[in-house]
């Protein structure tokens, strides 16, 4: 756990003195905040995984939500920021012990895009991003973009399923790494498509199902198949791909 501490305090540090660092232009904005940033935020989910299997996960990211609203109200913000990525992070994997195949999982990666895109666009998510900018700050995990008073989000359902898919990805005996890698960068390529179409927000989850489902592609279609080989094994060791197996 000291690497996840040590990107931890780094994190902290930089969110509690962003607004005092450079100011080097749009694209260097989007190029820190999609390969620097991002990256060491979900560092701490994939940190995360050996408690996957833990007792306890409901109350904990039920305990982390509460601190995560009580420290909004007393204006810690930064801290509330990560207490909501640690509540979404055991709730995810929570959520997880309900999938009882590979399976189900491919089946919500199908289906979240969709409901995600018509939230975004036409949905609750656009009336609260349009009208109710304070809630959604509430219901997103900031990245402050250096040198101004500003942030990218994303929504607590994008961390929530980060967190379930990257924890599927071990306990289905996938690859764990690749999987890391992709669901990252998947929702770095969607901040900076949104900077691209100059968009108020872009649905997130797509990317999230894709950095599930690209990487795995041909160990799910033997699964689904119910063809032996590579993939069969569940729970591997977490950092190992199942080509390593």
């Amino acid at each position: 756990m000291g690497r996840a501490a040590a990107v931890l305090a780094g994190l902290l540090v930089y969110y509690e003195t962003s607004s005092h660092w450079w100011d080097a232009g749009l694209w260097w904005d989007v190029a820190w905040i999609a390969l620097v940033l991002m990256p060491a935020v979900f560092a701490l989910v994939y940190f995360a995984l050996p408690f996957r299997t833990s007792r306890g996960l409901l109350a904990v990211g039920l305990a982390f939500a509460l601190l995560a609203a009580v420290l909004t109200i007393a204006n810690f913000d930064v801290f509330a920021n990560f207490a909501r990525l640690g509540a979404t992070t055991f709730l995810g994997f929570w959520f997880l012990g309900y999938f009882e195949t590979v399976a189900w999982v491919v089946i919500v990666a199908a289906i979240i895009p969709w409901v995600d895109a018509y939230s975004v666009w036409r949905g609750p998510t656009k009336q609260i991003v349009a009208h109710h900018e304070h809630v959604f700050s509430v219901l997103s995990f900031a990245f402050p973009v250096p040198g101004q008073h500003s942030a990218a989000n994303l929504g607590v359902p994008d961390l929530l399923f980060f967190a379930l898919f990257l924890a599927a990805s071990a306990r289905f005996g996938l690859r764990v790494v690749p999987t890391w890698f992709v669901l990252v960068a998947a929702l770095g390529a969607t901040i900076a498509l949104t900077v691209w179409l100059d968009l108020n927000g872009l649905p997130a989850l797509p990317g999230v199902a894709i950095g599930f489902l690209l990487p795995n592609a041909d160990l799910l279609w033997r699964r689904l198949r119910g063809q032996p080989g590579i993939g069969d094994r569940t729970d591997v060791a977490v950092g190992r791909s199942a080509d390593d197996t």
